[in-house]
């Protein structure tokens, strides 16, 4: 079973996906028995020294292909827009996915860039449309996820949420994502609504994995929390060598050096 369908296998069944956002955290990752993995813009773009949103499709690209590399391990690679606004854009994108390694992507209906916007309804459907006859013209063709970015995006509209979902996977999303959901109540009445997979991105103030498994979510992901985590631990690290002079960094960061050693080359 190539690692595209080992991916879409995976989705009959609850699962978590963690984000690495290297090649090491990849492998860290998958040493700890996770069965799949998806790339982080967010936290890819921090390596770069770079906010969200600041890479380029190659970038992306060259960056999920090191990532599915690092592991046995089908990877999904977050392609925020699909690097263009028009159905023509994504598609090229697609194809260009379709050409790595990578076991899957996403594609959300946000524009981000210099004015960014929720695209219009018929016009996010359409370039999801566009995404999937792009990845169907691979014999084992990608994973697509498609995002509603409403509850992310100061529009937390659950009504608007569900009929672009549902548009969405009339035009053949393999699985469902709004980023942002926190209610439970929310949570369920989507899942209730349409009838595809649905990724669930956990959230402070938000419910466990237990619950979200519970309310019938396929997947959870974590999107840049593990990331932020790391990079926090790096700053009060520092802070505390700057401005103490101690080094009680040492014994946490050592306290996990053996699992660690084990996971990399």
């Amino acid at each position: 079973m190539d690692l595209r369908q080992q991916f879409r296998e995976l989705h009959k069944e609850p699962f978590l996906i963690p984000n690495p956002w290297d090649r090491g955290s990849a492998r860290i990752f998958a040493s700890l028995g996770f069965k799949a993995l998806a790339t982080t813009s967010g936290g890819f773009a921090a390596t770069l020294g770079r906010r969200d949103g600041k890479v380029t499709r190659h970038e992306a690209l060259v960056h999920g292909t090191a990532i599915a590399e690092a592991t046995p391990l089908p990877v999904s690679a977050d392609l925020e827009a699909g690097f263009g606004d028009s159905p023509e854009a994504v598609s090229e994108t697609i194809a260009r996915a379709s050409a790595t390694p990578l076991a899957g992507c996403s594609i959300e209906d946000w524009s981000g860039g210099a004015n960014p916007r929720l695209y219009p309804r018929e016009l996010a459907v359409d370039r999801i449309r566009a995404a999937v006859e792009s990845a169907r013209h691979d014999a084992s063709p990608l994973v697509l996820t498609a995002r509603c970015e409403n509850h992310l995006r100061g529009n937390p509209d659950l009504a608007d949420t569900i009929a672009r979902l549902s548009a969405y996977q009339e035009a053949g999303a393999d699985v469902l994502y709004a980023p942002g959901l926190r209610d439970l109540g929310e949570i369920r009445s989507l899942i209730a609504s349409v009838d595809r997979p649905v990724n669930v991105l956990i959230l402070p103030g938000g419910p466990s994995v237990p619950e979200l498994f519970e309310a019938g979510a396929t997947r959870v992901s974590v999107g840049s929390a593990i990331a932020l985590a790391s990079q926090a631990a790096a700053v009060e690290a520092a802070r505390e060598l700057l401005t103490q002079g101690t080094h009680t960094f040492w014994t946490r960061a050592l306290a996990f050096a053996k699992d660690i050693n084990a996971a990399l080359e």
